[in-house]
C-alpha cells in the first residue's frame, strides 16, 4: 500500500481556531519535518498572543544547552501588567531525550504562563510528550502529500489574483520540490514575473523557478530506477555535498516505487493513463514514463526495494545502521546488476 502524509489535520484547523477566538491553551507542541509549517504556527501564535522579542513577558530557550530548571523558574514568575506570560522553548532535544523535570511541571503549570514547545523530532513515548500533549495541543507538521501542496499552491496564487495551468502545477512542483518555505519563494518569483497576466503558464516556471538542487535530486532517482547504479552513487554523494539530509533521499527513492508498484499494479488491471494520473495524484504526462520504469522491475522485486527501505530506515531510528551508509546500500539494492 502506498506512503502517503495526510491533509492538514484537524488540529491545524484547532490553532487556527483558538488563534481566531483568543482562547489559548496552556501548552503548544509543533513538531515534524516540515519547517516552514512549524514556523508559520510558531509565528502565529507569538503575533496573537501578544508579545514579541522586546516583551517582558516573553522569554526564548533555544537548543540543546536549554535549562529545565530556569525554564521551570520563568513559568513561575507572574507576568508584569499583563494576564499572559510566554515561553517559547526550540530544539532542546527534550522531546527526543527526554526532561523529567518538566515533564512534572507541566502536570501542573503556572495558569498565567503559556508554553510554545518547537522541535523536529520527537519521542512519543517520553512522559514530557504526554505531559504536552494532555495539557495543551500538538500539532505534526509532517511533509504534505502533492495534492495538500496543489491546493495550497493554487490558494496562494488566488490570493495574489493569479491561476496556474494543471501541466505548469505539475512542472513547478517537479522543479521547487515539496519544501514549503522553497515553494513559497518561488511562488513570490512567479507573481512578480507574472505582474501583468493572470495566468502562470508552464513556460513561466521554465523562466523563472530554479531548480539545480532539485534537479539533482530527481535525476538521482531516475537513475536508480534506471538502474544506473553508478551515475546515482555519484548524484548520492553530490547531494550529501551539498548537504541534503540521507533522510529526505530515502523517502524520495521510498516515493518513487512506491508509484512505480502503484502504477504497474494498475496498468495490469487495465487502467488507463487518465485513471492511473488521478489514482496517484501525477500529470498525465508523466505516467507513461512511471509505466516504463516500473516496467523494468517485477511485482515481487518493487516489494523487495520498498521493504529494505522501511527495514533500513527502521535500523537507523534504532541505531544500528547509519544513515549514509543505509542510503547507498537501498541504492545498490534497487540498481540490482547496473553499473552504468
Amino acid at each position: 500500500m502506498a506512503v502517503k502524509t495526510s491533509d492538514f489535520p484537524a488540529k491545524q484547523r484547532q490553532i487556527n481556531d483558538d488563534i481566531a477566538s483568543g482562547n489559548f491553551r496552556p501548552c503548544y507542541l509543533l513538531y515534524g519535518d516540515e519547517a516552514y509549517l512549524r514556523l508559520q504556527n510558531k509565528d502565529k501564535l507569538i503575533k496573537a498572543m501578544g508579545v514579541d522579542g522586546a516583551s517582558m513577558n516573553f522569554t526564548r530557550y533555544e537548543g540543546d544547552g536549554c535549562n529545565p530548571a530556569e525554564i521551570i523558574d520563568m513559568a513561575e514568575t507572574m507576568p508584569f501588567l499583563s494576564d499572559k506570560r510566554v515561553i517559547l522553548v526550540e530544539n532542546s532535544g527534550f522531546f527526543k531525550s527526554g526532561c523529567p523535570e518538566l515533564a512534572e511541571y507541566l502536570k501542573s503549570p503556572s495558569e498565567t504562563t503559556f508554553f510554545i514547545f518547537v522541535e523536529k523530532e520527537v519521542d512519543k513515548r517520553k512522559d514530557i510528550y504526554k505531559a504536552a500533549s494532555k495539557l495543551g495541543l500538538e500539532i505534526s507538521c509532517d511533509e504534505q502529500s502533492e495534492e495538500t501542496l496543489r491546493r495550497w499552491i493554487a490558494g496562494k496564487l488566488k490570493a495574489e489574483g493569479k491561476t496556474i495551468t494543471p501541466r505548469a502545477l505539475a512542472l513547478f512542483l517537479g522543479r521547487v520540490g515539496t519544501d514549503m518555505s522553497n515553494i513559497s519563494t518561488e511562488i513570490e518569483k512567479l507573481v512578480c514575473y507574472c505582474i501583468d497576466r493572470s495566468e502562470i503558464t508552464d513556460e513561466d516556471v521554465e523562466t523563472v523557478c530554479a531548480n539545480w538542487l532539485t534537479g539533482r535530486i530527481f535525476a538521482m532517482t531516475d537513475a536508480i530506477v534506471e538502474r544506473k547504479r553508478t551515475v546515482a552513487i555519484n548524484l548520492y554523494y553530490d547531494l550529501l555535498a551539498l548537504k541534503e539530509p540521507p533522510a529526505k533521499i530515502l523517502a524520495l527513492i521510498t516515493r518513487q516505487f512506491n508509484l512505480m508498484l502503484q502504477i504497474k499494479e494498475m496498468t495490469q488491471n487495465h487502467k488507463d493513463k487518465a485513471q492511473i494520473a488521478s489514482a496517484v495524484g501525477l500529470a498525465p504526462f508523466l505516467v507513461n514514463k512511471y509505466i516504463g520504469w516500473s516496467g523494468n522491475y517485477t511485482f515481487d522485486e518493487l516489494r523487495d526495494v520498498l521493504e529494505m527501505c522501511a527495514a533500513n530506515d527502521e535500523a537507523v531510528k534504532t541505531g544500528k545502521l547509519d544513515y549514509v551508509i543505509s542510503v547507498e546500500m537501498v541504492i545498490i539494492g534497487c540498481t540490482g546488476n547496473g553499473n552504468k
